[in-house]
């Protein structure tokens, strides 16, 4: 169809195996995004002056979220893979819920899963939400970044067919070269995210405003994801809904109502407690 494209790298999906037990690049992926989200959230609660005062937690308290935002990523990702995205397969199969390994996680349940357990936990430790949120959000695409390169590697959720020149076929998306949607995604939710939040957060003093970067974060992961679904491929099963919108956009437009929702309530928000009414 093109004349020129770019080699897909076609990585294998395991990086060594020992009998049964598999090392993958998408378990790995997700292991660094937690862990460095957790090394970059402990850093921040040691700047008292970004927030306008003491921090909102302590570094033990980060100790303790990374086990309930690990709970809130598999499971929440998990769940909203099965009711998002392929619940007649699931229903057929399902043992084949516990098979993560296989891939099959949705960042929108990912993120309802986060959101739930930062709020269970700031509830249980006596913890103002807000804060909390705006933290988190501050560290998540750095995980968005890890997992969608190895989306990349894995050969899924590829683009729609394309004539660019740095287009690729992928392993499991026929003949055609595609965009390669997943690098597009780790651009926009994961660099370019971080990279304004960061700028927010350290010279803005978005901080100091309960709200203001969990709604920037919802609102530009949203809107991102939007874009970039008119360059990737539907899901199979799923395909084009009605009027031509995709699943990954129906999902992102409440993001972005509820981002810009979060932005405007944050400007009464300033300087007052991160308490959720």
């Amino acid at each position: 169809m093109i004349a020129l494209s770019i080699p897909y790298p076609d990585i294998d999906p395991v990086i060594f195996q020992l009998g049964p037990l598999a090392i993958r690049w998408y378990s790995l992926a997700y292991v660094a995004g937690l862990i460095c989200a957790w090394i970059y959230l402990k850093r921040l609660m040691r700047s008292d002056e970004i927030w306008g005062g003491k921090s909102p937690a302590t570094a033990l308290h980060i100790d303790d979220l990374l086990f309930w935002g690990t709970l809130g990523v598999i499971i929440g990702g998990r769940l909203g893979s099965v009711l998002f995205y392929d619940l007649g397969r699931y229903l057929d199969e399902p043992l084949a819920v516990f098979a993560v390994w296989q891939g099959g996680m949705s960042f929108h349940g990912g993120l309802l899963g986060v959101a739930f357990a930062v709020f269970v936990y700031a509830k249980v430790r006596d913890l103002e939400f807000l804060p909390m949120i705006d933290a988190v959000a501050t560290a998540v695409p750095i995980g968005l970044f890890f997992g969608r390169i190895a989306n990349f590697i894995n050969g899924e959720l590829y683009g729609r067919v394309t004539d660019v020149p740095w287009a690729m076929v992928f392993p499991f998306g026929g003949p055609e070269a595609r965009h390669p949607s997943q690098l597009y995604e780790a651009f926009l939710e994961g660099l370019v995210l971080f990279a304004i939040i960061r700028l927010g957060t350290h010279t803005f003093g978005w901080l100091k405003r309960p709200g203001l970067v969990s709604g920037v974060f919802v609102a530009g992961y949203g809107a991102a994801r939007i874009m970039i679904e008119f360059a990737r491929e539907p899901d199979r099963n799923i395909g084009f809904l009605a009027g031509g919108v995709t699943m990954g956009m129906a999902l992102s437009v409440p993001m972005v109502l509820l981002g810009v929702w979060l932005i405007i309530r944050s400007q009464r928000n300033a300087g007052q407690p991160g308490s959720v009414s």
